[in-house]
């Protein structure tokens, strides 16, 4: 049983596009890499008609502006409110006055009969940024992906992945600074977040605690 589940997971992870998650970037078995931006949201509804005009002027000027590819990510989950119910009766339970007591009392009511009634959704919007190394020497290449070969001390590797990188984190800038002017704020995600997410992403029905770029979500 347990080599089963052992060559299941094997088999798994081969469907997994990516090798490795280091300092906030993914890095994928083909050599790119990706990087991944936490954006604000805008009420798009509430702003007047110009506001929306002036809006989508900007943001269709993000795009053209662009010479590489990216993905709009947009996650929604059902929302857990089971932590913020247990947080509620320890404060009942730790309430002397009993006038807040009951206000308490009925609040953690309501809450619980509300989200029992309608499902509370959590939505997180991401902007996936990549970015493919260049590749230069093409014998060398064949020779690593064919025969296994390969001279390069890791060293030398670690330099390619931080250059590699600052190009990445370059593109990420340029989302940065084009989300800003339409209104969306945008902060990187880091080592844990990513991993989170990725972990999510694999395994949409397990029930969870809030992931924690809800924390940097605050930030935005």
């Amino acid at each position: 049983m347990a080599e089963q589940k052992k060559q299941k997971s094997v088999a798994a992870q081969e469907f997994v596009p990516i090798k490795e998650v280091r300092g906030g970037v993914m890095m994928l078995k083909d050599g790119s890499l990706c990087g991944v931006l936490l954006a604000s949201s805008v009420n798009f509804a509430l702003k007047s008609a110009e506001e929306q005009t002036a809006t989508l002027a900007q943001f269709q000027s993000f795009l053209n502006s662009l010479d590489f590819s990216v993905q709009f990510f947009i996650q929604s989950r059902k929302l857990d409110i089971r932590p913020y119910v247990v947080l509620l009766e320890e404060r009942l339970k730790a309430q002397t006055d009993d006038l807040m007591k009951i206000q308490v009392r009925e609040y953690l009511s309501f809450v619980k009969t509300f989200t029992e009634r309608a499902n509370i959704m959590s939505k997180h919007f991401f902007i996936v940024v990549p970015y493919s190394p260049a590749v230069l020497d093409v014998k060398k290449t064949i020779e690593t992906r064919f025969f296994g070969k390969t001279d390069l001390s890791s060293q030398r590797k670690d330099s390619g992945f931080e250059e590699n990188r600052t190009q990445l984190e370059q593109r990420m800038a340029v989302v940065e600074q084009g989300l800003v002017r339409c209104g969306i704020r945008t902060i990187p995600l880091g080592t844990e977040e990513v991993i989170e997410l990725l972990y999510k992403e694999f395994n949409p029905g397990e029930l969870e605690k809030p992931i924690s770029t809800t924390v940097i979500a605050n930030k935005l």
